[in-house]
Order: structure tokens, then C-alpha cells, then sequence
């Protein structure tokens, strides 16, 4: 353009393309950034392929991959096809152009911009919303495979008596490609009337006909389309009424039908769905007709109609007929809701019987005598001494235990024992010198089991180890003791290769090892070793020399973390927990098998259900729910985790259960049959806490059986609150080798107790069988508490505890100093018609950082007793003395009687005594003053002094006399006892 300042002009500047360089770099610029993310995305792929193989479970892997893609691609591609065949159709039936009005001369411009790029604007349509329904799709891959897998419950709902499988299994499946109709119908009517607008089929201001015959018809054969649709779902509907949820008084989360549902709502679709089929057949007819009137009439009846008859008609059912007689109108619904509910938690079997909550024996030597055959009472709380396990056992700041410890059973002398189990694994944050190859290649496991026996403790409070020491030694005998898989292992690890670990350490220094299972990835692969710079974002990977022949990458190492990925569509206890079996160190992890499509059972929430105060504490112990809400719940499968290798075994634990034999044929060989279950292994499987803790949540209601009482809701229970914390959450369930009123003899077993609906006095104590292998186990026992009488529940014995002038002043002597009180798990047991209550309690201070069991408090018909031991505490409530484990006196000749008075003492023997009595009176004054070092000194002497007297005692026995002629030495027995010594009866 010509100047128009006037000016002189200046240099001109060109602005041209830029030069053949600068393309060049752009382009290859674009080039490697294409490549880049395919790289990315296929180094997640493909990390994902190795692991699999590597734990021998490509099939999962492929399975699941080849169902995504296929249902990406078919139902893409249908939706795609559906969108474009109608863009297509609507292009194809548009009307010559006549007289332009002003809206289609504003519209020209729009088709003469678009002519030049139809073709590709359609593919561009097309693609787009295939890409949206096909990754929509892909991720309804198990609704796929249950659907085409499913196999038949045997069992029919009461309604309309089609087999459960029906509404686990096809149902959702049928909603998915309902759903998928609806927006495939409504994107194509979108997309139809879109192009029947741009080229002229339809008009909104122009002169007139607002659509030509060409639009008219194809809309309304979509919308009828739109409208079978419907009917279809109408008539689906009817059979979601049987696992609908809704409000009702009687319970949270009711499913099934009611009697507004069965007499309103089920013919009200029955109707619905008939008008919705005759509305759908007027639109095909204005393919002959071109008219919108009668099919506009007929839609506007079926809306009309859903609002009367599927809306207005049941709220006057529900008003006029239920309400007024709402017991006798629901009372056959309900019990078709308390028959599936308890059949579908597994809890139909629960033996409920009249518990009379009182002892009535008054003999209390007896009752005295029968705590022992009554329960193996733990007095270790697992959930308190993890920090006395890591202090006394940790030996190296690189190891950790776990938040919460586990118990389990192990025989020693040919009996079982209740034992509190844990791991030493690897603790980063403990390490030295925090680098990339500390952290990954040197420090790469744990070490040795310790464990110790729930039932005892030593004289100063600390457990009573029988596997101890590093590398451990105890009862377990010979064992591989690296632990590689763990839960507290989160880190990825590369062993193997040139790098040395570090295995332990003792006196004289480092050992250490090298890997040599096939466990992990091989990263001696290029390829591999780029991957898994991408995937984990640790470029070293790529190219340190630390990586050479043999390295293998090792992670997904938590138990629950490898069950999951390797059966994803189990459901995995929050609680994984160790066993030694066969040599090695094995992760007992327990997985469920669930649906929401029950019919008539009620739901339930497992992340609120399963949540108590130890999960309020410790994330690790969270339920790993894949389905928020489910209405049907089993142990189907046991897994097994290798603590050295990582190896995953998945074993079938319920053999009737129809969910599992569905996943078996979708994922054919991934479950080992049950018989292949060790004997050794099955002395540690237990019944699982997650599971328990949903059926204990639903027997708060469903343990009565009949309509009208569980309609007055007068016998709701409540799962107390956790007494002995202030964390508001329930109390968890415990593990105790006890005997219920019907048994013979003491099983392991799992329990809880209930209380009234918004009161804190005892109305049930619940049990069950959680040893494998034998005939109850599952067998679930609740003792039912007279509602005439009140017995006290957790937190009215934890409150009388507290508020006992005597105990307070010991807790508060206790508390001195900077010393801290825990209280430990309160134990309930059935004894002779009432329940005895034991509550281990712990004192972390005098600089300690670890608590030690230094009382125990019983209670039994509301008398407390708070003494040092257990069993002083048991001799003190029943007011006789329990059973002794010491040798009978040699004097007696039957073995019962006891020493005859002195006439005269040993000097030695004296001495002893003496110093055991100085000792005695430091140990309580340190006692009072909270000086723990001190108060543990002096129980050593006291403990020395007492084994001097012993000794001299029975030096003098030899030699038949005291060293006073014709005089004998006093029993050590009736020196002076350590006052905290803890010990189980």
C-alpha cells in the first residue's frame, strides 16, 4: 500500500515464510515430541506386560486387555457409525435450495465455509464421539465378562422368580447397553436435526413449513427409536425393583419391594411401558403420515402418564393404604428382606441364644478354676506393642515394624498358642545416608519374624519373646528370613545385579547378598531398562552402572498390592498378615467376591462398615473396596504372598460361591482348586476381620428373624465405641482362644460384643469359629443378654475402672513424671453365664519410648480388681486362689501339701530373703516415684535374690539340713513377689 504520511519511507521489511532451517527444526522438534508420548505410552504398556509375566500371570493381563480393546472398538465403532450414518443421511435428504430468506442466505455462509472440508469434518464428528463411547465402553469390562461368564445362583427371588444370577450378572449388563441406546439415539437426533438445520431441512424463522417430509421422517424415526428405548427401560425397571434401594425407617439402605412398590410402581410400569411402545410405533408412522400430531399427542400422554401413574398414584398408595396399617401392609416384604439379607452376608446360620448375662454359682473356687478352660486370655495387645517389638527388636534403625502387629496361632510342646507375630522390614527413612543406591540397590530388605507369646509377659513387662535376636532364632526353627515383600515395603528395589545388599549386621560387621530368586524384571534388556527410566521418571536407570547382568527391578511389593493387581476383581481385606509355613515366610492375605445385584438384601457401605478405631489410626488397615456399596459378601479366596520371592497363590476358599465360579471361567487357571491348600498352611488361615465386621454391622438389625419385631426396631444393637481411646470410632474385633457355653473344649476365635441402640449396657457378646480346617469354622454364636437386666457393657466397665478411688490413685501414681498410661485391647469372655472382662494396661516413661505391660484389670459381676498380674488380679474379683503351674512341695506326699513351719533358718537361705525383701521395697518406692530404670533394677535383684534362695534351699535338701541342726529353711515361696511381674495364670 502506498505511503500516506508523506514521509520518507523507510527500509522495507518482508515477511516471508520461515527459511528451510527453521522448518527443519520444527519438524523434527514435532517429530520427537510424536515420538516421545508413543514412547511414554507404550513404556507403561509394556512395564505392565513384564510384570504380569514376571508373577506368572499374563493370562489376567491379556484377558483384561483384549476385553478393553474389543469393547473400545465395537461399541466406537458403533456409535461412530450411528452419528455418522445419520450426519449422513440428513446431508443426503437436504431440499434443493429455493429463494433465499434471510436466515438461509445467514446459513450460506456456514455451508459454503464447510463445503471444501465435509468429508473431514464428518470423519473428525465421527471420531470424536467413537473415542468418547469406546473408552466409555472399555471400562465396563466386567459388567462384560460376568455377563458372558455368568453362572446360575440356584436360587430365585421371590417376586418374579428368576434365578439371582439374572440380577447379579445379565441385569447390569442390559442397563450398560440401555444406556448405551439412549446416547446413541440422543447424539443422532442432535447431530440429524444440526444438519437438517444447516442445509435447510428444517427452519425456524423462514417462511413456510418448518420441516420438509425428508426431515420429518428421519427425525422421527430417531425419536422413535428414543421412545423404544424407553419402553424397554420401562419394562426393565420392573425387574430393578427387587435391588432398588430406598428410605425406610425400618433400616439404612433397604432394598427390594415394598408394598408400594408391588401394588403401584410394578403395574405402573407395566402401563408405561405399553404406552411407551404405542408412542414409539405413532413416530414410525409418520413415515407414511408426515405428520407430528398424533405421535406429540402420544408422547405428551406417556409423559403425562409417568407423572400420574408413576409418580401421583404411588405417593396416594403409600398414603391412604400403608401408613394407616404400615406393620401388617409391609410385614411380608420385610421377611422376604431378612431372609435375603442374612442369606447373602452368610449370615442365615448365626445361632443366637438366651444368655443370662449373671453367674449364679456360688462357689467361687470353681469359677476360679474355670477361667483357664474358658480362654487362653492374651494380655499382648498387638495393636500396643509395636513400639516395644521395634525398641527391644528393631536392632538396626533400618528396620521398622508395622503399626499394627497380628495374631496368630503356633504349637509349642504339641498345644497351640495364641502369638503376637511381626516383621522387621526395611525402613528407608532409617537409613544412614539417603542416595539413589542406598535407597534402591544396598538396602533392599527386611529381616526375620519376631514373635511373642500373647499369653504372657516377662517380670518387667516386656513380651514374652519366642522367636527374637537377628538373624532370628526361637520356636519357628529354620526358615528363609529375608523379607523382600512386606507391607511396609513401598519401594521399588534392583537387586541381583553387580551391586552388593546389605542382609544384616552384627558384632562383626555387614553381611552381604546378593538376590537369587527370579522374582522382578530383568533389566539386562535395553529396552526394559528405558521403559522403566520412563515409567518410574528415574533417567538413571537408563544408564548407571550399578545395572548390569542379572539386575531384576522388584516392585508392586506389598501383599495387597500384588493380590489386587493379580485378581482385580477381588475385593482385598484390609489386614494382610505373616505366617512361617514350610520354610518360608508367607503373606496370608484374604480376598472377597461381591455384587450389589442381590435381590431383596439390603446394602451396606464397606469404607463405613468396615472402619473401626485401629483403621482411624493406621491407613494400612482401610478396606480396599472396589465397590463402595454391596449387598453380597464371601471369602471365596485365600492368597498367599511369598515374603522372599513375591510369589502370588490364589486358592478357592468357597466352593459354592457362584461369583468366584464366574471370575474362575473369565480368568480360567489363575484360582488353585482348595485341595491344594497345605495342612501346614491351613494351621494359619483364620477367619478374616473385614468380613466380620460386616456381618456384625448387619446383625445389629438382622439377628431377629421376624417382621414385626424387626419393624418396632426394639431390638437394634449397636457395635459399642472403643473405650479404652478417644478416637469415637468402633471397637475392633478381637482374636482369643476361648470356649463358648456350647463348646467342649477352647477354639481360635473372633469376637465383639453389642450394645442397645443408644445405651452403653451389654446386650450381646458375639463369637466365631475362625480356626480353618475344622467343622464350625464360620460358625457364628451370638449370646443374647436379657433385656430385663443390665450387665455391663465396654464402656461402663472402662468408666467403673476409671472412677475407682484405688485405681485412679494407681493410675495417677502411674501417670508421674513424665510417664504416659495406654490401655490395651479390653477382652470380653463368657464365664458361667456372665462375662469376664480383662484389660491389659501399659506405661511408656523414665525416659522409655516403649510401653510395658505393668497392670491388669478384671472384671466380673461388677466387682474390679487392678492388680500386677493376671492372676492376681483373677484371685482377687473371684476372692480364691487360682490353679499353680509351680513344682508340688517334696514334703507332701500326695503331691498337695505344703512346707511345714521353719524351726530354724538357713544363713544363706536368710541372706536371700533378705535381699529379696531390700529389693522388693526399692522396686516399689521406684514405683511410685514413675523412676522406671530404677523400678527394673531392682526387679532384677529381687529376681536374683529369689533364684539364690531357691538354689540354697535345695543345696541344704541334698545335704539334709539347713545348717542348724534339725532345722529346715523357709520355702523361697513365701518370699516377697515381684509386684509387676504380668504374667498370664
Amino acid at each position: 500500500m502506498p505511503d500516506r504520511g508523506g514521509g520518507p519511507t523507510g527500509p522495507r521489511i518482508r515477511v516471508g515464510r520461515p527459511s528451510r532451517r527453521v522448518r527443519t527444526l520444527l519438524m523434527t522438534l514435532g517429530v520427537l515430541a510424536v515420538l516421545g508420548m508413543a514412547f511414554t505410552m507404550f513404556a507403561g504398556f509394556w512395564t505392565d506386560w513384564l510384570w504380569y509375566r514376571s508373577v506368572n500371570y499374563s493370562s489376567v493381563f491379556t484377558t483384561t486387555l483384549w476385553t478393553k480393546i474389543g469393547l473400545f472398538f465395537v461399541f466406537g465403532l458403533l456409535m461412530a457409525l450411528s452419528v455418522g450414518f445419520n450426519i449422513w443421511l440428513a446431508h443426503r435428504l437436504r431440499p434443493p435450495l429455493s429463494a433465499m430468506s434471510m436466515e438461509q442466505q445467514s446459513l450460506d455462509r456456514y455451508r459454503m465455509g464447510i463445503a471444501p472440508y465435509k468429508k473431514w469434518l464428518l470423519l473428525a464428528i465421527t471420531a470424536l464421539v467413537g473415542l468418547i463411547a469406546g473408552a466409555s465402553a472399555s471400562s465396563q469390562w466386567r459388567t462384560w465378562l460376568m455377563w458372558v461368564n455368568g453362572v446360575p445362583f440356584g436360587e430365585k427371588d421371590p417376586q418374579f422368580h428368576l434365578d439371582v444370577g439374572f440380577y447379579a450378572f445379565d441385569l447390569p449388563w442390559y442397563r450398560f447397553l440401555l444406556g448405551f441406546g439412549f446416547a446413541a439415539a440422543i447424539l443422532s437426533v442432535i447431530a440429524a436435526a444440526l444438519t437438517h438445520y444447516l442445509y435447510g431441512g428444517l427452519r425456524i424463522t423462514s417462511p413456510g413449513a418448518r420441516a420438509t417430509a425428508a426431515a420429518t421422517g428421519h427425525l422421527s424415526v430417531l425419536i422413535g427409536i428414543f421412545v423404544a428405548l424407553k419402553a424397554v427401560a420401562y419394562w426393565l425397571d420392573r425387574y430393578g425393583l427387587a435391588v432398588k434401594s430406598s428410605d425406610f425407617k425400618a433400616t439404612d439402605n433397604w432394598t427390594g419391594l415394598r408394598y408400594v412398590d408391588a401394588n403401584a410402581y410394578l403395574p405402573a410400569k407395566t402401563i408405561l411401558f405399553c404406552i411407551a411402545v404405542i408412542c414409539a410405533l405413532l413416530f414410525f408412522a409418520t413415515l407414511w403420515r408426515r405428520t407430528w400430531q398424533l405421535p406429540v399427542i402420544g408422547f405428551g400422554l406417556m409423559v403425562l402418564s409417568a407423572i400420574l401413574i408413576g409418580g401421583l398414584y404411588p405417593a396416594i398408595v403409600q398414603k391412604f393404604q400403608v401408613q394407616p396399617n404400615e406393620q401388617a401392609k409391609e410385614a411380608p416384604y420385610v421377611d422376604k428382606n431378612l431372609k435375603a439379607t442374612r442369606e447373602a452376608y452368610g449370615i442365615d446360620g448365626a445361632q443366637v441364644t438366651e444368655y443370662p448375662g449373671t453367674s449364679k454359682t456360688e462357689d467361687k473356687t470353681k469359677l476360679r478354676d474355670d477361667v483357664d478352660s474358658a480362654a487362653s486370655i492374651r494380655i499382648l495387645d498387638p495393636n500396643i506393642v509395636s513400639p516395644t517389638f521395634q525398641q527391644l527388636q528393631q536392632i538396626r534403625n533400618y528396620y521398622a515394624f508395622p503399626t499394627n502387629l497380628d495374631v496368630d496361632r503356633y504349637s509349642k510342646d504339641g498345644k497351640d498358642q495364641d502369638t503376637v507375630i511381626g516383621l522387621r522390614e526395611i525402613n528407608l527413612n532409617g537409613i544412614p545416608k539417603r542416595n539413589w543406591i542406598n535407597d534402591h540397590f544396598r538396602y533392599t530388605h527386611g529381616y526375620g519374624v519376631v514373635a511373642a507369646e500373647g499369653t504372657n509377659a516377662d517380670s518387667q513387662g516386656r513380651p514374652d519373646f519366642t522367636e527374637s535376636d537377628l538373624p532370628s532364632k526361637g520356636d519357628l526353627g529354620t526358615y528363609e528370613q529375608r523379607v523382600y515383600y512386606g507391607e511396609k515395603t513401598t519401594m521399588y528395589s534392583i537387586v541381583g545385579g553387580p551391586q552388593k545388599e546389605i542382609d544384616y549386621s552384627d558384632d562383626s560387621g555387614e553381611k552381604t547378598y546378593s538376590y537369587k530368586a527370579d522374582s522382578g524384571v530383568s533389566l539386562s534388556n535395553p529396552v526394559n531398562r528405558a521403559a522403566y527410566a520412563v515409567a518410574f521418571g528415574e533417567p538413571q536407570i537408563l544408564y548407571s552402572g550399578a545395572i548390569g547382568d542379572g539386575s531384576r527391578i522388584l516392585y508392586n511389593r506389598t501383599p495387597k498390592e500384588r493380590v489386587e493387581a493379580v485378581a482385580p476383581w477381588l475385593t482385598i481385606d484390609g489386614d494382610a498378615y505373616p505366617a512361617v509355613v514350610d520354610g518360608r515366610i508367607q503373606w496370608i492375605v484374604d480376598a472377597y467376591t461381591t455384587t450389589n445385584g442381590y435381590p431383596y438384601s439390603s446394602r451396606t457401605t464397606l469404607g463405613d462398615t468396615t472402619a473401626d478405631s485401629l483403621t482411624a489410626t493406621n491407613d494400612q488397615r482401610a478396606v480396599v473396596a472396589q465397590q463402595n456399596q454391596v449387598n453380597y459378601i464371601r471369602n471365596s479366596v485365600k492368597a498367599t504372598v511369598d515374603a522372599y520371592t513375591g510369589e502370588v497363590k490364589l486358592f478357592q476358599w468357597d466352593t459354592q460361591d457362584p461369583v468366584l465360579k464366574t471370575w474362575m471361567k473369565a480368568f480360567p487357571d489363575t484360582v488353585k482348586p482348595k485341595t491344594e491348600i497345605s495342612k501346614s498352611l491351613m494351621a494359619h488361615l483364620r477367619y478374616p476381620q473385614d468380613l466380620f465386621k460386616v456381618q456384625r454391622e448387619l446383625l445389629t438389625r438382622y439377628h431377629v428373624k421376624d417382621a414385626t419385631t424387626f419393624l418396632s426396631g426394639s431390638e437394634v444393637w449397636q457395635v459399642p465405641d472403643d473405650p479404652t481411646n478417644k478416637s469415637g470410632n468402633a471397637v475392633p474385633p478381637y482374636y482369643l482362644s476361648m470356649k463358648m457355653p456350647d463348646q467342649q473344649a477352647q477354639a481360635f476365635s473372633l469376637t465383639t460384643t453389642f450394645t442397645p441402640n443408644g445405651r452403653d449396657n451389654l446386650s450381646a457378646f458375639m463369637a466365631v469359629d475362625a480356626e480353618a480346617g475344622t467343622s464350625d469354622y464360620g460358625k457364628i454364636r451370638i449370646l443374647k443378654l436379657p433385656t430385663n437386666t443390665t450387665v455391663n457393657g465396654p464402656s461402663q466397665v472402662q468408666s467403673q475402672f476409671n472412677s475407682e478411688q484405688n485405681i485412679a490413685e494407681t493410675i495417677r501414681l502411674l501417670r508421674g513424671g513424665d510417664s504416659e498410661v495406654e490401655y490395651g485391647n479390653l477382652l470380653a469372655v463368657p464365664l458361667d453365664g456372665g462375662l469376664l472382662y480383662v484389660e491389659p494396661v501399659y506405661v511408656r516413661g523414665g525416659g522409655l519410648k516403649y510401653p510395658l505391660l505393668r497392670k491388669v484389670l478384671v472384671s466380673y459381676g461388677g466387682t474390679t480388681a487392678f492388680e500386677d498380674t493376671l492372676g492376681e488380679a483373677l484371685n482377687k474379683v473371684f476372692g480364691a486362689e487360682g490353679p499353680t503351674t509351680e513344682p508340688p512341695d517334696e514334703g507332701d506326699e500326695d503331691g498337695g501339701g505344703t512346707t511345714p513351719p521353719p524351726t530354724s533358718t538357713n544363713p544363706t537361705v536368710q541372706e536371700a530373703l533378705d535381699d529379696a525383701q531390700k529389693a522388693f521395697e526399692a522396686g516399689q518406692e521406684a514405683l511410685k516415684n514413675g523412676d522406671w530404670e530404677a523400678y527394673g533394677r531392682a526387679q532384677e535383684d529381687l529376681e536374683d535374690a529369689l533364684k539364690r534362695a531357691e538354689d540354697a534351699q535345695a543345696q541344704a535338701d541334698k545335704t539334709g539340713g539347713s545348717g542348724s541342726e534339725g532345722g529346715s529353711s523357709p520355702s523361697p515361696s513365701s518370699s516377697p513377689k515381684p509386684s509387676s511381674s504380668p504374667t498370664g495364670t
